[in-house]
């Protein structure tokens, strides 16, 4: 298992806050929009956009349905209240139930993504009246395997933890000071009762980041990574995740109809 030292962490910390501060800065916002769940990665990312843009300019969004675990909506909070935040708060069982009732029988993966449409609309029309950002919460290891919504969890204008592992995030969380109980709580996307990361993903997080790490930054074949001690099975569903999900890791393709465009603002 690949682990990452306390001040390299502690570099990826700062690099992190200039990113978001640099890139508000340069698309002339001052404001930023993040939405809570009570889990460490909208947690972390509260943290660190609060402290690149301050406290009363970072938005807490906390917007629960109506099957959502109170402990984490108590969590989301909780930090809020920490942070000296601004705090907002919708209840969106009323706009999901309504599309049910359009499409009828909705499975648990179809109403989780409209939960998570329906959140990236509530956070997209808080940050359009804040003149604000929408500030993203995946990680690397999500976005590796494909375990986000398309247009929902998906859409931000920036993801500040797009090249933390999930075990980073975990250190960098106990780093900046989010509370232990945040940190451990069993991760969740809180999309329907009972759900949980690993058990939809069919892996652990510390086991997929090792193998991740390999793949990714060491570019390791899928034999070397067996050489390492890796059960085969565990190799393959990371490659078969990465496989599937590659077409959500690219904006829409364009057919190319034209030799070249030459404009400075492409």
């Amino acid at each position: 298992m690949f682990k990452t030292d306390t001040p390299t962490i502690i570099e990826y910390k700062d690099i992190i806050v200039d990113f978001i501060r640099q890139y508000a800065m340069n698309s002339c916002h001052k404001k930023a929009v993040v939405g809570l769940s009570g889990g460490v990665d909208s947690a972390l990312t509260y943290f660190l956009t609060c402290e690149a843009l301050g406290e009363q300019n970072t938005i807490g969004i906390i917007m629960p349905y109506k099957t959502s675990n109170i402990s984490l909506t108590e969590n989301a909070e909780k930090l809020i209240e920490m942070k000296g935040g601004i705090k907002k708060y919708y209840e969106i069982s009323g706009p999901v139930d309504s599309f049910r009732e359009i499409f009828g029988d909705v499975s648990d993966i179809r109403l989780g993504n409209i939960m998570a449409r329906t959140r990236m609309i509530t956070l997209y029309d808080t940050a359009s009246r804040a003149e604000g950002l929408v500030i993203g919460t995946s990680n690397k290891t999500e976005i590796l395997l494909g375990y986000f919504t398309v247009y929902g969890d998906g859409g931000c204008s920036m993801e500040p933890l797009g090249d933390l592992y999930k075990t980073e995030v975990w250190e960098m969380a106990g780093y900046v000071g989010i509370p232990d109980k945040i940190i451990t709580e069993k991760p969740t996307a809180d999309l329907w009762a009972g759900q949980t990361d690993e058990a939809e993903l069919g892996i652990s997080y510390r086991t997929a980041d090792s193998i991740l790490y390999l793949l990714v930054e060491k570019n390791f074949s899928r034999s070397e990574i067996i050489d390492e001690g890796y059960r085969k099975e565990d190799i393959d569903r990371v490659i078969d995740l990465m496989r599937k999900s590659r077409f959500k890791r690219h904006t829409p393709p364009v057919p190319g109809l034209r030799s070249q465009n030459s404009s400075k603002f492409l």
